[in-house]
């Protein structure tokens, strides 16, 4: 049995929660905003949102993710032949997304260098579609939710290693330096007479809130309880399985809907996608 963004999306609509850490504290043990937004997440995909027994929630996991990761590698989440997901929070309506060490991604590959050794075994795969979940949070409360692809949201990561490996050269190529093998933009060794102190250079990458890029085609509403958007191209939606689709559209009325929207392409925005966008509010 497989999960994918369209029964998580059901499970929200009939189940929406804004007071994350009061929920998940007693079942999870969730004392942040961000492990409970974390949890929250899984529960949605694995249809275990009412499930108190923590073996029998551990047993769910187990059954739709073949990947559960850590906070310094994506992704947090890969679906058994689905999706990765990569959760995020942040604490305004503006604020930017910290991505740190891992610039944007449109898609998950397996050999990519930032993931581990347990996330690229985990199953036999090449390629994952990527779907960032980013929950703002106000006053201890989910405020906004997204759910949107990379490909919806990032160029290829040719654009970001062109800008990486340029910087990383330039870094490389100073005079009377000593560098080391990295993953890093770069390490300088014996920086000191001892040899003993080394430098350690990082990127640190960030991305715009969707709430911001993506106003042209979702407007923030910011009177409303919560706010959910999920955004996909129209091709991603329509390979999801028949049932999936009719179940979720029949929950679509006032408080939920279901658009055919055209976005700007990440690599090129003189180019329009067809996409869905569906918006939920409470």
């Amino acid at each position: 049995m497989e999960t994918n963004i369209l029964i998580a999306l059901k499970n929200l609509v009939k189940d929406p929660v804004t007071n994350l850490v009061s929920r998940y504290r007693g079942v999870n043990r969730a004392n942040s905003m961000g492990d409970a937004l974390e949890f929250y997440i899984k529960d949605l995909f694995c249809n275990s949102l009412n499930e108190e027994n923590l073996v029998k929630k551990d047993e769910a996991y187990s059954k739709y993710f073949s990947y559960l990761g850590n906070q310094n590698n994506p992704p947090d989440i890969m679906i058994k032949s689905g999706d990765a997901i990569e959760v995020k929070k942040v604490e305004g309506l503006d604020a930017g997304i910290a991505l740190n060490s891992s610039y944007p991604k449109d898609k998950l590959f397996s050999d990519s260098s930032m993931i581990t050794t347990a996330c690229r075994n985990a199953e036999n795969w090449r390629e994952k579609d990527l779907i960032y979940t980013i929950g703002v949070v106000k006053e201890d409360k989910l405020k906004a939710l997204w759910f949107i692809y990379g490909n919806c949201y990032s160029a290829n990561k040719e654009v970001y290693e062109r800008i990486r490996d340029k910087i990383s050269k330039g870094v490389n190529e100073l005079q009377s330096v000593e560098f080391s093998e990295t993953n890093e933009l770069g390490r300088v060794n014996k920086v000191d007479p001892l040899g003993i102190t080394y430098l350690r250079i990082r990127g640190m990458w960030g991305i715009e809130n969707p709430i911001k890029v993506f106003n042209y085609v979702a407007p923030v509403n910011r009177n409303v309880e919560l706010s959910v958007n999920a955004l996909m191209l129209k091709e991603k939606y329509l390979s999801f399985p028949e049932k999936d689709r009719k179940n979720l559209e029949k929950l679509v009325g006032d408080k939920f809907t279901i658009k055919d929207i055209k976005i700007k392409s990440p690599n090129n925005p003189a180019k329009l996608l067809d996409a869905k966008l569906l918006t939920f509010i409470k």
